[in-house]
């Protein structure tokens, strides 16, 4: 989302400071219309993928991140080499991989954000409320409980549900962590965990990739909750595609075909990095229900 980020990186809020990428979109869209997808992609045999090289649990340059798990399940069923063009996802990510035409999907994008034509989502989370077992705060799924009352509460600056917080009364006990930092040196998701372990703070608000990634980590694990019943600020819950260029139409619907034929593929290496999915009801999925085939 994530956060994203949602936008991106928590994944959700980072998108706001994504810069927009230009081109001759306009003009390629007009003359492939053969389906040729020499025309769009870099090199029609490669998987070539945009990333950041230090971003757990979305991707890094060791391909331990569950959109690197993803790009080699995509590879594999296009019989296509992989490849990938890292960048910090940070300012100007989308401009200088995807706009640069050097790479051809962003594996993880918030459905509805400009910046990228979007594929169909191929999964739905939300930003979550990490707490310890037995902290009495477990089944916490709006910021408006009153159990949150007085509570010191782990929060990435910046993100859609800082806003949340400040309308429920929370913010004053609150415990801020930046949105932007170097990945290669610092996680704020990391922090924040370890705090909570530490009881530094009583509860963490993540989104839902990275809190379900990190509670799954801890040791003990963490209990994981989406925040699915806000009344009031924006809504937590994101649906997440893949962005490719506007003019890529061929690529996109060869993206979107690949997405429908291995949702439970795909819905497994989610599930196998913790990530809590959500169906439109905002009803978990289980393993069970998401590996099956429809």
């Amino acid at each position: 989302m994530t956060g994203a980020a949602p936008k991106r990186r928590l994944a959700i809020a980072l998108l706001a400071v994504f810069a927009m990428f230009v081109g001759g979109d306009a003009a390629r869209a007009q003359i492939n219309e053969t389906g040729d997808l020499s025309i769009e992609l870099v090199d029609p045999k490669v998987l070539r993928v945009c990333a950041d090289p230090h971003n757990l649990p979305f991707s890094n340059e060791k391909g331990e991140g569950f959109e690197n798990k993803l790009a080699e399940l995509f590879a594999a069923k296009l019989n296509k080499k992989l490849d990938y063009m890292y960048f910090p996802q940070a300012t100007g990510f989308v401009r200088m991989t995807l706009g640069a035409h050097r790479c051809d999907v962003i594996m993880g994008f918030p459905q509805g954000d400009d910046l990228v034509q979007g594929t169909n989502p191929y999964y739905r989370t939300a930003y979550a409320l990490v707490a310890k077992p037995g902290s009495g705060l477990e089944d916490v799924a709006a910021l408006e409980d009153g159990r949150l009352k007085g509570k010191h509460i782990g929060i990435v600056a910046g993100t859609p549900p800082a806003t949340n917080m400040a309308v429920n009364g929370l913010m004053m006990n609150a415990k801020p962590y930046p949105l932007m930092v170097d990945t290669r040196l610092d996680s704020s998701a990391e922090a924040m965990i370890a705090d909570l372990v530490s009881g530094k703070i009583d509860a963490a608000i993540l989104w839902g990739p990275m809190a379900g990634f990190h509670a799954k980590k801890a040791n003990p694990p963490l209990h994981v909750t989406p925040l699915v019943k806000e009344k009031t600020g924006p809504r937590l819950a994101f649906r997440i595609g893949m962005g490719v260029r506007g003019a890529d139409q061929n690529w996109k619907r060869l993206l979107n075909r690949m997405i429908q034929e291995n949702q439970p593929a795909i819905n497994k290496i989610l599930i196998d990095f913790g990530v809590p999915l959500l169906d439109e009801n905002d009803r978990p999925i289980g393993a069970e229900t998401a590996t099956k085939v429809q």
